[in-house]
């Protein structure tokens, strides 16, 4: 089975914090100006602005642990994996449906599924 799941992940992840940067790039100055504790406050734009941007690093984070799980391993990934990426994206797409949480259907999807990729026993 050809490797692509982390691959498509850290893809997912790396459009994510550029789309963070040119929705809330002002926010995001804003409160790298106001320190490093306690900065947010009240302030819900800013508070969007940093979880959109941790996520897009936490993904990267997954994407990658992923990535070499598929590398190092014959067997397919835990299908726990899988269950909550689908899970995560399905309600990503129930909440909001004109976002990118459609984008985690794909490689859940194929965790599910996958079968397998030992070779058979030779006798």
């Amino acid at each position: 089975m050809k490797r692509w799941i982390g691959r498509w992940l850290i893809g997912i992840s790396i459009f994510h914090t550029v789309v963070a940067g040119l929705i809330f790039g002002k926010d995001l100055v804003a409160v790298a100006r106001r320190g490093e504790f306690h900065t947010i406050g009240s302030d819900p734009t800013a508070g969007a602005a940093i979880w959109f941007l941790l996520f897009g690093v936490l993904l990267f984070l997954c994407g990658l642990a992923i990535d070499v799980l598929e590398q190092a391993s014959l067997r397919p990934l835990p299908k726990i994996i899988g269950w909550v990426l689908f899970a995560l994206g399905l309600m990503g797409v129930m909440i909001m449906p004109l976002s990118g949480f459609w984008l985690a259907l794909p490689p859940a999807i194929a965790i599910i599924t996958a079968r397998s990729r030992t070779p058979p026993h030779k006798i």
